[in-house]
């Protein structure tokens, strides 16, 4: 996704999952730790396969999470692990099962420490990029530069979801999303 030629701002529009996701979700600020954490597990998830398989399966994804709730996640043992990785409608690759019911642990350690998710992701802002996948790789499991970059730039701490002509970009404009409020943009 992102901003460059033959963006996802040129693609997107009119699609029948692409669409609604890029009109109200992408580059949206995000602040729910639930929120987050599902938007977490799914670009992990995303990691070698398309964003467009992670909307199809998006549903069964939050069934088979819980709704992605986060205290119900960092308790899931070896059944619940064994039951996701029998459930067709997800990924089903171990490494990204182990990594999302990890990172709830993870995310409830800094919740613990931070008061929430979102207030150590606030916390650490602002940050180039390559500082923050060297921050996500300290912190959680299956992080790698592409996964912490789509992540942040989905839920407004990076810039490049939509190009400047986009007029979905004015929309979130007017929520002042964090990596605007750095001054590092052009409109």
């Amino acid at each position: 996704m992102g901003g460059g030629p033959n963006t996802y701002c040129d693609v997107a529009p009119g699609h029948e999952l692409h669409g609604p996701y890029h009109d109200a979700e992408y580059g949206f600020p995000l602040a729910g730790d639930n929120a987050l954490f599902e938007r977490l597990v799914l670009e992990i998830n995303q990691a070698g396969l398309s964003w467009l398989l992670m909307l199809r399966k998006r549903e069964a994804f939050r069934k088979a999470f819980r709704g992605f709730d986060v205290g119900r996640v960092a308790r899931f043992g070896a059944k619940d692990r064994a039951r996701l990785l029998a459930d067709a409608g997800i990924v089903r690759n171990r490494l990204k099962v182990d990594a999302a019911i990890e990172n709830a642990r993870r995310i409830e350690g800094l919740a613990e420490r931070y008061g929430s998710f979102a207030a150590w992701i606030a916390e650490h802002h602002p940050r180039a990029k390559a500082e923050w996948v060297k921050l996500f790789r300290q912190t959680f499991k299956f992080t790698g530069g592409e996964i912490v970059g789509e992540f942040l730039m989905s839920i407004g701490y990076l810039p490049g979801a939509h190009r400047a002509s986009c007029p979905v970009q004015r929309k979130i404009a007017r929520l002042k999303p964090p990596w605007m409020a750095v001054g590092n943009f052009v409109y």
